[in-house]
């Protein structure tokens, strides 16, 4: 098997570990949040819906440009409605993203992360996906507890939870 595989195979894995938590975000807490420092519900929610996009966006471009000029790169944030959707158009993007590389370009190419134009960070693309998904999952791990806080059930990820003692 070649690295290759092994990221689509955990991409597939975490997409439906995703899935799962996204389905249980309850409606009309958009604006809720644990704490005045914390991202609020919807947004957090987005974050980790269009999370895969990164994968994408780390083999597909060059470089992201944080603060990009006025009226360029805008996020548009997924309706709480459509986070599950999102999740599925942009995982398949994501996968198809993959599947048109060889592990050579993973290995030997860079990628770049600006903010103001300036580089931040620059790192052969293997190790920028390991830490996209590492960092998805981080997220995703925050909203499980948001859905704690909000009394709505959190599914089984890695292992059982009170709501689900399911291990899938």
């Amino acid at each position: 098997m070649n690295l290759i595989d092994l990221f689509v195979a955990e991409l597939d894995r975490e997409t439906e570990r995703t899935r799962r938590v996204l389905a249980n975000v309850p409606s009309g807490k958009d604006d809720w949040k644990p704490h005045d420092k914390s991202m609020p519900l919807a947004r957090l929610a987005g974050l980790v819906a269009s999370m895969p996009s990164w994968i994408t966006l780390v083999l597909d471009q060059e470089e992201l440009d944080l603060t990009p000029p006025p009226g360029a790169g805008q996020y548009r944030q997924p309706d709480t409605a459509d986070l599950v959707s999102s999740l599925e158009a942009l995982s398949t993007k994501a996968r198809a993203s993959l599947q048109a590389r060889k592990d050579d370009y993973l290995f030997t190419s860079k990628w770049r992360l600006r903010a103001g134009g300036n580089v931040v960070m620059e790192e052969l693309r293997h190790i920028v996906l390991r830490d996209t998904i590492n960092h998805w999952s981080h997220h995703r791990g925050q909203l499980t507890v948001y859905l704690r806080l909000l009394n709505a059930p959190v599914p089984s990820v890695y292992g059982p939870s009170a709501d689900d003692t399911s291990f899938r």
